[in-house]
């Protein structure tokens, strides 16, 4: 308890330090595509929810869909009064999550390419190209984080406790999170990151990268982004920066994890959470799969999928879907891993 508080705490301080910046205004001059969702059928790749079970049995699947473990019984339990309520374990995909990925502030291709207005000062796109002192090719983005109950919105989850019941909502942006983009403020409120910074630690990334590829990735190395890369430091800077499709993965990932981190996003998967979800401060990477949206989406079948677990390779997929200008910022639904208890 008493680390949650001090996270808490620190997180306020970098919400409140987040107005420094470096001298580009929220509504300076800035590209800001749009890149609608209200198509939400034709839009969404709904083999995305597979596989469907039934205790650890699977009932439906197609394409070979990736998934983690599931609750060994089908009979669950959930308190209730006057007795327990009794009902069967489900588990499947729940598309819930939309991430931007920006290179203007404020910007929000989901709404239609508007462009916050803010006083706030917070920096922009940039890259650092290779150098004589720095090989690496870096970028930097703005993320933000939306709940996107699509059964909800479509009206399809009315008392069913397996399904999201809040509306669409902007929870999350960088902007206002000075630790995004500081990258010495970021390792004051992430002290960690100095453990998984060693060659060991980013070489071990390799073996989650070839294993989310060929089915998902591996649990015990929860600190890789697979094929993208680590998810520390948990800052809009990425190294070794190759296109617009990776380093967006890795910036959705690791806004991912410092959600978790700081128990804004909870744990929906697993025994533990068929009566419901609980505080995960170590976010599974297992339990996300993406569908880019925009700049174009992603529904072409590859190898029987049209989504790809976190740290997947975008080898197979990822032509195509950069070009100049309305085509350098990224949008992608996120499916996340849900174990319920269906009782009534």
């Amino acid at each position: 308890m008493k680390r949650f508080i001090l996270r808490l705490i620190g997180l306020a301080w970098a919400l409140t330090l987040g107005g420094s910046a470096w001298g580009m205004t929220a509504n300076a001059l800035g590209t800001c595509p749009s890149y609608p969702v209200s198509d939400y059928v034709s839009n969404v790749c709904w083999r995305c929810m597979l596989p469907l079970t039934l205790g650890e049995i699977p009932i439906a699947n197609m394409g070979g869909q990736s998934d983690t473990e599931n609750p060994e019984w089908p009979v669950c339990f959930c308190p209730g009064w006057p007795v327990e309520r009794v009902g069967l374990s489900f588990g499947f995909w729940e598309p819930s999550i939309l991430s931007e990925v920006v290179r203007t502030p404020y910007c929000l291709p989901s709404m239609g390419g508007q462009i916050l207005s803010a006083d706030l000062t917070t920096p922009r796109h940039g890259r650092k190209l290779p150098s004589v002192t720095a090989h690496t090719n870096e970028a930097f983005y703005q993320a933000h984080h939306y709940i996107f109950p699509l059964f909800w919105i479509l009206g399809m989850s009315t008392d069913n406790p397996c399904f999201m019941q809040t509306p669409w909502d902007l929870t999350y942006m960088t902007e206002i999170d000075a630790s995004w983009h500081k990258t010495e403020l970021n390792s004051i409120f992430n002290a960690d990151s100095a453990l998984f910074a060693s060659p060991v630690a980013i070489a071990a990334c390799a073996a989650d990268c070839v294993a989310a590829t060929a089915y998902i990735g591996l649990a015990p190395l929860f600190w890789c982004a697979g094929c993208q890369g680590t998810l520390y430091p948990q800052t809009g800077w990425t190294v070794h920066h190759n296109g617009m499709v990776d380093t967006t993965l890795l910036a959705t990932q690791r806004l991912m994890y410092k959600l978790h981190k700081y128990f804004f996003s909870w744990r929906y998967h697993g025994w533990g959470a068929l009566c419901g979800p609980h505080p995960d401060g170590v976010m599974d990477h297992r339990a996300y799969k993406t569908q880019m949206l925009g700049p174009i989406i992603n529904t072409a079948l590859v190898d029987g999928k049209c989504c790809q677990p976190f740290g997947a390779s975008s080898a197979l997929w990822r032509a195509g879907k950069e070009f100049p200008i309305q085509g350098e910022d990224a949008l992608y639904l996120l499916f996340r891993k849900r174990n319920c208890c269906f009782t009534y």
